[in-house]
């Protein structure tokens, strides 16, 4: 249980093997894994990543060397393992998706045994033992490869995700950590020499018995393994930590041809060779029981040597002193004793030689092991000084390849620059063509009027000469009539004259008399006659000129039809340019805003109306074609700017809103070009339907106001009160964070003493020059802003001042609020510093924070400023106050950094020089780490800074101010 506890614990360094191995001999002892159960259930592995990489690896050492029960014993915990697998799963740093790999890994392996239970834990089998296991089936032959496929997967995928998690461009071999997770991988080496053993004779044994079609995917998952393996093998060779504990074999060049049966002799099996481990140098010579045997050993044989050279105590001693030479046996017994006597002294000789050349050993050991570790440190530096010029190389060309990058992105500002100018160029040329078509615009427009006028002149005429004529027609009707009655009442008298002259010549007289009465009478009825026919010519006369008056109306009709025609003509031309300049590559280049769009899109649909209602009073009065022409050049114009507007706003829009709206652009041009067609002929213009180019201007507004973005929730009547309670906010917050640190500095007074108290007075009195600072720039802003309200408003009040200009007002507002929260954020730092919890970093930030958010209030209020204004210098000159007090805050909290580092020296006169090396080897770890750390979070800053800048010129209108 101890061994347990020791083996599988929290420390990030490899599983120690004489724990590793006292748990293997605990299972032979009790013939089972109950005992590890039972602890290793009590341990939070689900709460500790390394507590569970420890346990995978000590249990699968027990899977692998333990007794056959442990199997047995543990198949019941396999769903606790898949959960916990699962659970590690969801980490992706760390060891989470060690753990989580190595668990399925574990969990493949029980399975494996338990299906091929005469396969033991190690898998080491002979070939016959192989061949029992599939039971000569060429169907389990078939099954057990593919298991042994799936069982060598895990295997490589552990691998793979180890070598992952390791940064192997540096010397992790030789550190804890990167022992703690290379440690597991001396089984898997193990068991992955075995399981490509075994599958390459079974593959050849499948060959043998199946056609080679019905392989094929075998043997393509046998090369996609063994190129991984091979890959893996050849790593793990090069790295110093394998190198004194598992000698790695090398696979061949190339995988077996299993079609060939010969390629069988040629396969050599991989052979993992784990060399005796040497003896550690702090152990001390302890004498064994081994030792103490041969001892025993080295007497009986010192003695039996002694017994054949002077001769035994037996009676049958052929050297029987008493015998040959005459002495007695009491001189006998003596020389025995000075005999034993001496070989006792020689055998304490013996044996203090033995001792002092066994501690010898020993000490020689412990002397090889300390050069061999320093060789190994030795190395660790030249590599690690290896790495460090890598690295440096790697910086050089990094900074390089930075400066080409600058080099090429000053080109492409050059580039963009003389683009901007051709841009800027072709914008003035555009612009003095639309002038010349304003004026011309004017001047047609002024012609149609004069044309109108005379029009309706014209008609009035036209209309009093067709009423003279009907009148000089009726009357002409009625003196023909009178003198047609007159002429029948003539006849009538002359047949009554000639009855009365036939009847009675005696009134003759009386009839000459009536006779040249009528003759008179006739006579002026001729001459009546004679005026009416001359009036009468006079009134053909004017008839005529009142025709030639009304042709001449109906040419100049026809000319005011031409030049609509030419009007709309004029307008299809300027819709066209702009669908032919969306596939520009200058336009291309623009980028446009939301807001501007919509504004375009208002005043399209505006005209819209406009036109539609132009294009029905000519319907009704044809004459009135000025308004129609007015109408279809604003139009036109509307259009056309629209289309390009919607198209530069694709440019920075998201993909799917940037393509509906680039293809509605499209599409609104040529509804608009189908529309104005039907304007340009008399006989469709009645039909003409402008419903489609108003439903494209629609789909384009609605587009317009998803892509707007989402500034301050703000109605616009009560931005003018947000401004003053912003900068009243901002006021008030500079104000309780002055007091805060006066309250804070009278405190520290109070409890500190010698270097603390100077540093806490020397910050604390930055801070207060920077809240001044701060508070005169507040002053100065309000002065400036109802400057600018007051010079900028005219008539309206200063809400509808600032609802007009929205967005600068918003970006005003933001400018506050970053400044209050800037001062309040530095306090907080500035109180955890004093009480020794906060990081002098942080202030400083804060300090930087604070300067930036000035010069956005002072870029925010110089925007609509007067560049001569008193109150703008005053203004500036607050904003260069609080850049020098945040460059005091800076060095003063820098000085006083330094200063409590000089009091914090570290003390290395007690540390040995193993503890200063370890220190400095930790300390250059530290830094490497600390480095890579630097590194991220400066790529991570630029990264914010710029969807910072990104957001906030989108969202507070910075470009709108700037237009």
């Amino acid at each position: 249980t101890v061994s347990i506890n020791k083996a599988i614990n929290t420390q990030e360094v490899a599983v120690k093997e004489k724990h590793a191995r006292t748990c293997i001999l605990g299972t032979h002892h009790e013939k089972g894994a109950q005992t590890f159960w039972s602890v290793v259930n009590r341990l939070p592995l689900s709460s500790n990543a390394v507590l569970c990489w420890k346990f995978c690896h000590v249990f699968h050492k027990l899977l692998r060397d333990g007794h056959p029960n442990v199997l047995k014993d543990s198949v019941r915990f396999k769903n606790e393992l898949s959960d916990m697998s699962r659970m590690w799963g969801h980490l992706s740093e760390g060891y989470g998706q060690l753990c989580s790999i190595y668990l399925k890994l574990l969990r493949t392996k029980m399975e494996f045994h338990t299906k091929n239970p005469r396969f033991p834990g190690n898998l080491q089998m002979s070939d016959r033992q192989l061949d029992e296991a599939g039971e000569n089936d060429v169907n389990n032959f078939f099954q057990l490869t593919v298991e042994m496929f799936d069982y060598l997967e895990w295997e490589l995928n552990l691998f793979q995700t180890v070598f992952g998690s390791l940064d192997m461009s540096r010397s992790v071999s030789v550190t804890a950590t990167g022992q703690c997770r290379l440690a597991p991988l001396i089984q898997t080496i193990l068991d992955s020499s075995h399981l490509y053993d075994y599958t390459v004779k079974l593959l050849f044994k499948l060959h043998s018995c199946l056609p080679a079609d019905t392989l094929q995917g075998h043997r393509d998952r046998f090369v996609e393994q063994f190129k991984k393996l091979k890959d893996l093998f050849y790593r793990s060779s090069n790295l110093q930590y394998f190198k004194r504990l598992i000698q790695i074999p090398q696979l061949p060049e190339h995988p077996p041809n299993f079609l060939r049966a010969s390629a069988l002799s040629e396969h050599i099996s991989p052979v993992v060779v784990i060399p005796a481990e040497a003896s550690s140098p702090d152990s001390e010579p302890i004498l064994e029981r081994d030792d103490l045997v041969e001892m025993d050993t080295t007497s009986q044989q010192f003695d039996n040597r002694f017994d054949d050279i002077f001769g035994s105590s037996f009676s049958n001693d052929p050297f029987n002193f008493n015998s040959q030479n005459g002495m007695n046996k009491d001189d006998r017994d003596r020389l025995i004793e000075q005999l034993y006597r001496e070989i006792s002294a020689l055998k304490g000789e013996l044996d203090n030689c033995k001792a002092e050349s066994h501690c010898l050993a020993v000490q020689l050991k412990g002397r090889i092991s300390e050069l061999e570790a320093e060789l190994a440190e030795q190395q660790h530096l030249r590599q690690q000084a290896a790495d460090e010029s890598e690295f440096l190389r790697a910086e050089l060309d990094e900074l390089k390849k930075r400066r080409e990058d600058t080099e090429k992105a000053q080109r492409s500002l050059t580039e963009i620059e003389r683009k901007a100018q051709a841009n800027e160029q072709r914008y003035t040329k555009l612009k003095e063509k639309y002038s010349e078509l304003v004026q011309n615009h004017a001047d047609l427009l002024r012609k149609n009027a004069e044309v109108t006028k005379q029009v309706t002149v014209a008609r009035q005429a036209q209309g009093d000469v067709e009423r003279e004529k009907k009148e000089l027609e009726h009357s002409f009707q009625r003196v023909s009539e009178q003198a047609q009655r007159k002429t029948q009442e003539q006849t009538e008298v002359l047949e009554t004259l000639k009855r009365e002259l036939a009847a009675s010549k005696q009134e003759l007289q009386t009839v000459k008399g009536t006779l040249e009465t009528s003759a008179q009478s006739e006579a002026e009825r001729g001459a009546q006659l004679a005026g009416l026919e001359a009036e009468r010519a006079s009134l053909v006369e004017a008839a005529g000129r009142r025709e030639e008056e009304t042709a001449a109306l109906r040419a100049e009709l026809q000319q005011l039809q031409v030049m609509l025609r030419a009007a709309v003509e004029e307008a299809e031309a300027v819709v066209q340019d702009a669908l032919n300049r969306l596939e520009e590559p200058a336009h291309i280049s623009c980028s446009g805003s939301a807001d501007y769009l919509l504004s375009r899109t208002l005043a399209a649909a505006g005209c819209i109306e406009r036109l539609q209602e132009a294009c029905d009073r000519y319907l009704a009065h044809p004459e009135e074609v000025s308004g129609l022409v007015r109408s279809v050049a604003l139009f036109a114009h509307l259009i056309g700017d629209t289309i390009l507007q919607g198209s530069a706003t694709c440019h920075t829009a998201p993909m799917e809103p940037a393509d509906m709206l680039a293809e509605l652009c499209k599409q609104c041009g040529g509804e608009a070009l189908l529309y104005l067609a039907s304007l340009k002929d008399a006989a469709s213009i009645g039909s003409a339907d402008c419903t489609a180019v108003r439903n494209c201007v629609s789909k384009i507004t609605a587009i317009g106001e998803e892509l707007r973005p989402r500034g301050l929730d703000i109605k616009q009547e009560e931005l003018g009160d947000l401004v003053d309670k912003e900068l009243a906010a901002t006021s008030a917050a500079i104000e309780a964070a002055t007091t805060r640190i006066e309250e804070m500095l009278s405190k520290s007074r109070a409890g500190d003493t010698g270097v603390k108290l100077e540093v806490n007075e020397r910050i604390l009195g930055s801070c207060t020059g920077l809240m001044q600072a701060i508070q005169i720039l507040v002053v100065a802003s309000k002065d400036l802003q109802r400057e600018i309200v007051e010079s900028g408003r005219g008539a309206a009040s200063p809400k509808e001042f600032y609802a007009r200009n929205s967005r600068w007002t918003e970006g005003l507002i933001s400018a506050s609020k970053a400044v209050g929260w800037g001062a309040t954020v530095m306090v907080d730092a500035a109180d955890l510093v004093v009480q020794g919890k906060g990081k002098f970093e942080e202030l400083m930030v804060c300090s930087h924070e604070i300067a930036a958010s000035t010069a956005q209030l002072v870029a925010a209020s110089k925007v609509k400023a007067d560049k001569d204004s008193t109150n703008l210098a005053k203004l500036q000159q607050a904003s260069r106050g609080v850049n020098q007090a945040t460059a005091s805050v800076v060095a003063s909290t820098k000085a006083a950094k330094s200063q409590i580092e000089e009091t914090d020296t570290m003390d290395f006169s007690s540390m040995t020089l193993t503890q200063i090396k370890r220190q400095e080897m930790d300390s250059q770890v530290r830094v490497l780490e600390l480095e890579n750390q630097l590194q991220k979070e400066r790529q991570k800053l630029g990264d914010l800074r710029r969807k910072h800048y990104e957001l906030a010129g989108v969202a507070e209108g910075w470009d709108e101010a700037a237009d």
